[in-house]
């Protein structure tokens, strides 16, 4: 790592495209395997002499001699969709907490511990009334608890992520 900023008066070339060039030693000659004895790496390319290891593709991922692997002795079961969004749900009574006229996003119930963590989102769900009047800012909002941060004087903002 440089300890000290160069400026660009210093720099004798000029920074342009074709004057790119990556660091002094960033960057080494790839080691190719299997190139012939004066190679050093040459013939059995560092596989050793017959037998499994040294054959193309065996032992594949997961092979355990012939023994029913982990991944086949363990059920499965249900379904599990891979696309599911971890939407954390915070109910509108946990917005009293904060002053009146305060801007609320999810990095703000982040650091007063409203919610532990954000995942895919924040979602206002509305099972409680509001009395203040707050500006929320948040993935999304039940349609109760939009209704119930507007009908205090406030606003209920969705943002995307």
């Amino acid at each position: 790592m440089r300890k000290y900023r160069r400026n660009a008066a210093d720099c004798e070339v000029n920074m342009d495209l074709h004057n790119l060039k990556p660091a002094e030693g960033s960057k080494h000659a790839s080691y190719r395997k299997g190139r012939g004895h004066a190679s050093g790496n040459g013939k059995t390319a560092g596989y050793g002499h017959k037998g499994q290891k040294a054959r193309s593709g065996a032992p594949r991922p997961g092979f355990e001699g012939g023994q029913m692997p982990l991944y086949r002795r363990l059920p499965k079961r249900g379904f599990h969709n891979y696309n599911e969004k971890d939407i954390v749900a915070v109910d509108i009574k946990a917005l009293e907490r904060f002053e009146d006229g305060a801007v609320i996003d999810e990095q703000m119930l982040l650091e007063t511990r409203v919610v532990s963590k954000i995942g895919d989102g924040v979602k206002i769900i509305g099972n409680a009334d509001l009395s203040k009047k707050l500006t929320v800012k948040v993935t999304a909002f039940s349609a109760a608890a939009k209704e119930k941060i507007e009908a205090a004087g406030g606003t209920a903002e969705t943002v995307g992520r």
